[in-house]
């Protein structure tokens, strides 16, 4: 389906001329890529639309170089390619994928869960239980569910941060927007916005005791919940997925 400005004004992010003019440390180059990003993690732009890039250099105000670097980065990651004559489409969620982002992040953030049990830091503990209290006051509702997932991605951020690890923290997010979709469609549920702070809880009480090997298992069964129900989300949400 062709591109709709709309899509880039919708309520959950603010206008995209808001969101540029909220970072304007951010680089000129790296703005179409991120916000573009972000719609389609969030399904705002999603599987099958067709992005023109001469519409996206005028939607941003830049050249089409710009466009082509945040083009090819966003086919790195596996979220859209690129015919020729300069059409790019949105990609379908890929379940194959989907199961190799999942494992290089459990991987990943399981030892860094253990890594911060076995120098546990006070000043850590103190901010990701702040972060952990914010989405208390969210849980239920929905309204809210944007506000959560931003705080749920702080909480993951920092414990990346925690062991100097933030490059790497990067590197996995951008390599796991399939997951990141698949999340999208999980999460607007009462009981899922539940199940990730009780995954966030146990999470910070096995660091805060310093036992690594707790913390490392926690880390995994928060991860794993969204995959439990990967055979339903795909079933309810077939023409998403390829």
């Amino acid at each position: 389906m062709p591109m709709n400005k709309n899509l880039f004004s919708g309520t959950s992010g603010g206008s995209a001329d808001e969101m540029l003019r909220a970072g304007p440390h951010v680089p000129a180059s790296m703005r179409p890529y991120e916000e573009i990003r972000n719609r389609i993690i969030s399904l705002e732009l999603p599987p099958e639309t067709t992005l023109a890039r001469a519409e996206l250099a005028e939607r941003f105000n830049v050249s089409q170089s710009p466009v082509r670097e945040a083009i090819l980065r966003l086919e790195q990651d596996g979220l859209v390619v690129s015919y020729p004559q300069s059409r790019t489409v949105v990609t379908k969620i890929d379940v194959a994928r989907i199961r190799e982002e999942h494992f290089l992040r459990t991987a990943v953030e399981c030892d860094v869960a253990r890594a911060l049990a076995e120098s546990t830091d006070a000043a850590v503990l103190r901010k990701v239980k702040g972060l952990v209290k914010m989405q208390e006051a969210l849980v239920g509702d929905i309204e809210q569910v944007e506000l959560f997932k931003q705080l749920d991605e702080a909480f993951h951020e920092a414990l990346f941060a925690s062991v100097n690890q933030s490059n790497l923290h990067l590197h996995i997010t951008a390599r796991c927007g399939n997951l990141a979709r698949l999340r999208s469609l999980d999460l607007p549920r009462e009981v899922k916005m539940l199940s990730v702070l009780e995954g966030h809880r146990a999470v910070v009480d096995a660091i805060a005791e310093g036992n690594g090997e707790k913390a490392s298992a926690a880390m995994r069964r928060h991860l794993s919940g969204t995959m439990e129900r990967m055979p339903e989300i795909v079933r309810e949400n077939e023409a998403l997925f390829s």
